[in-house]
């Protein structure tokens, strides 16, 4: 709750909720907002922006609106559910790592460093080229199993130094279990990195689930915005001077992005407030105008 209240006293965080709030309520309601359906023929092949077609329609003659916003669905939920398992994953093995040390933390520092050496997208392409024509589902479960290793690389380490407080201690000397210590003491701690982790994780699956859809490998009979980017790739859409059927879903990916990008700027000048320069430039800059004015 303090973190929610804090985020809400941020301008960042506020700017980068309301347009989060904004695609995730149009996905929700897209079936209010269009009357087209995003896998039948509408109009005519490559047909402009009008009153009809807001953003005009597709060369199979597909209204790109409804397209944009049904497809919002699905790219969301890759973004969420990937982003979901991939912190998940890296703030338990991260906690466990720091907290028992020895040998388990050996194990899991090997695991972790063999998910690092290899190159994360290039894995991915084989992934999906072996799978062939990948669902979202798929997709979502490739990125999470995956790309949790650098989640526990920094959870450890910042578990490490946690384990040395005192209150952590503390519990210790009072025979609180391992669990409950991690759960309950060294977690709540640690909510700022793990919400850093998690708002990072759903750029990445996000653009990473339209570089794939996009390089043809994932399902053609889906409706998402890497599919869109596909679709208007085949087409040649800017060659015909399509220009609205490759636009819309790359403009809907930049201002998801932008919008998380928001909130994970907002979570790490809460997190480390010798980022908040803002208020202090503009106290620096009034104390020399002052001053200016005393001489």
């Amino acid at each position: 709750m303090k973190l929610l209240a804090q985020l809400l006293h941020n301008k960042k965080a506020v700017v980068g909720l309301s347009i989060l709030v904004l695609i995730i309520l149009v996905a929700i309601f897209a079936p209010l907002l269009t009357e087209y359906s995003p896998i039948k023929r509408v109009g005519r092949p490559h047909q402009a922006p009008s009153w009809e077609h807001w953003l005009g329609t597709t060369r199979l003659g597909h209204d790109v609106f409804s397209r944009l916003i049904y497809g919002a669905r699905v790219s969301l939920a890759v973004g969420f559910g990937a982003g979901l398992m991939i912190t998940v994953i890296g703030t338990v093995l991260g906690i466990i790592a720091g907290y028992k040390g020895g040998v388990v933390d050996e194990i899991i520092n090997f695991f972790t460093n063999m998910v690092l050496v290899v190159p994360n997208l290039p894995l991915l392409l084989v992934l999906a080229a072996f799978i062939g024509q990948a669902s979202p589902p798929v997709i979502a479960l490739i990125l999470g199993l995956t790309s949790w290793a650098w989640g526990v690389r920094v959870t450890r380490s910042e578990t490490l130094s946690m384990r040395q407080r005192d209150f952590v201690k503390s519990a210790e000397m009072l025979g609180e279990p391992s669990w409950r210590i991690m759960v309950f003491e060294i977690f709540p701690n640690l909510i700022s990195i793990v919400g850093i982790n998690f708002i990072g994780s759903i750029i990445f699956a996000v653009i990473t689930e339209a570089t794939l859809e996009f390089l043809g490998l994932g399902d053609p009979n889906t409706v998402s915005w890497g599919i869109m980017l596909y679709n208007a790739q085949n087409s040649a859409a800017l060659s015909v001077g399509a220009w609205w059927d490759l636009l819309s879903p790359c403009f809907a990916l930049a201002l998801l992005g932008l919008s998380l990008a928001l909130i994970n700027f907002a979570i790490d000048e809460i997190a480390n407030p010798r980022l908040r320069t803002g208020g202090m430039l503009n106290r620096w800059t009034r104390m020399v105008r002052i001053g200016e004015g005393k001489l």
